[in-house]
């Protein structure tokens, strides 16, 4: 019997200043920033989250290099492409490409790529 997976809860990522980051998440990307056991740091996005590790600081298990800037993530967004671009400008977060189209999980997107402050590559899509 194969293992079935059903969807992805949470993801960690090491960053080098997780006060820096929430602020880019929360107010950039609109994620809640939850604190849990303890003075832990995580960003909510519907059903899922992004555990936040500071680099140096890093909770067992870890992954075996864990590196700030070394994610390269895609988010389905709800707001149309046009209105995230006039959003990011006001927060002077430049596009570092797009809108192309690529191939998403389940078909084509249409996408913008912007860095975070660990450079790490954050895709904003929508599906057609």
């Amino acid at each position: 019997m194969a293992i079935v997976i059903k969807q992805i809860d949470h993801l960690v990522m090491t960053v080098k200043n997780i006060e820096k980051t929430c602020d880019f998440y929360q107010q950039v990307l609109g994620m809640e920033v939850i604190t849990f056991k303890g003075n832990r740091k995580a960003l909510r996005f519907g059903d899922q989250k992004i555990n936040l590790h500071e680099q140096g600081k890093e909770f067992e298990p870890k992954a075996a290099f864990p590196t700030p800037g070394a994610i390269d993530l895609c988010l389905i967004v709800e707001t149309p492409i046009e209105q995230a671009e006039n959003h990011l400008s006001r927060y002077n977060v430049p596009i570092e490409e797009g809108p192309v189209t690529r191939t998403g999980a389940v078909g084509e997107i249409q996408s913008i790529y912007i860095r975070d402050p660990d450079n790490n590559l954050i895709e904003l899509a929508n599906y057609h």
